[in-house]
């Protein structure tokens, strides 16, 4: 831990005793004593065998189960049915800066000063246009993930089979610059806005990358999907939403 910073969850000194009592002091010179470990209790060994091996079972089915259907904490999306809320964020190759706006109505303080809806630029990506436009797949991606980037390049493919569906993606916090290369280098075509402040992934209840929210016209969320989806999947799923 750094001089002068407060000692945080799992950042802290090792300090005094358990008793809070200052360890005392060892005299110049003296010897030091010998520590004294004490003896291994009979199949301690294949005990500690059983124990790490189950551990390691729970956390691999925890895994499995996060990226399947998000963690309790609400990694589960917009619930189906509800509505996608208004929001306003910079296209990630543009040249604004700005945290999301989630405003309602005006005035609403730290969600923004005017509605959401209401701003309309074209360095701006608003999901009230897009709502309105039509059916709507909507991905949320970190740049560091792999599978975040692998199932951009699956919507990018997916969208030319697919018109009359728009797709777009949001850029959660992570370096601009990292966003704006990825967009080039990958030529996705589609829009992309960023979240600096991670704001708007919270709205959706993000926690896994990546996780896609399928919406009808309008906004109506049908379905949300956590971890990648294979291009056929995609594409099926997309042209259900447009054959409703």
């Amino acid at each position: 831990m750094s001089g002068g910073s407060e000692p945080g969850p799992l950042d802290f000194d090792a300090g005094p005793g358990d008793d809070g009592a200052p360890a005392p002091r060892r005299a110049p010179g003296a010897p030091r004593a010998p520590r004294r470990r004490p003896p291994a209790p009979p199949g301690g060994a294949r005990y500690l065998w059983v124990v790490g091996a189950a551990a390691l079972v729970l956390v691999l089915v925890l895994v499995v189960a996060t990226v399947q259907h998000g963690t309790e904490r609400g990694a589960r999306g917009i619930p189906a049915g509800d509505a996608i809320p208004p929001f306003a964020v910079p296209r990630a190759l543009s040249a604004l800066d700005g945290d999301a706006n989630l405003a309602r109505r005006a005035g609403e303080g730290a969600a923004g000063n005017r509605p959401a809806c209401s701003v309309r630029r074209p360095d701006v990506l608003n999901g009230c246009v897009l709502r309105d436009r039509g059916p709507l797949v909507l991905a949320f991606f970190a740049t560091r993930g792999k599978e975040c980037v692998d199932q951009l390049d699956v919507m990018e493919r997916v969208r030319a089979q697919t018109p009359g569906v728009q797709f777009a993606a949001i850029a959660i916090r992570g370096d601009r610059d990292a966003v704006r290369s990825l967009i080039r280098r990958h030529g996705w075509r589609f829009d992309v806005g960023y979240d600096r402040d991670g704001a708007l992934a919270n709205a959706f209840h993000v926690q896994v990358c990546p996780q896609l929210t399928f919406a009808r016209q309008g906004g109506r969320v049908v379905e949300t999907t956590f971890g990648e989806l294979r291009g056929p999947a995609l594409a099926a799923k997309a042209r259900r939403l447009a054959t409703r």
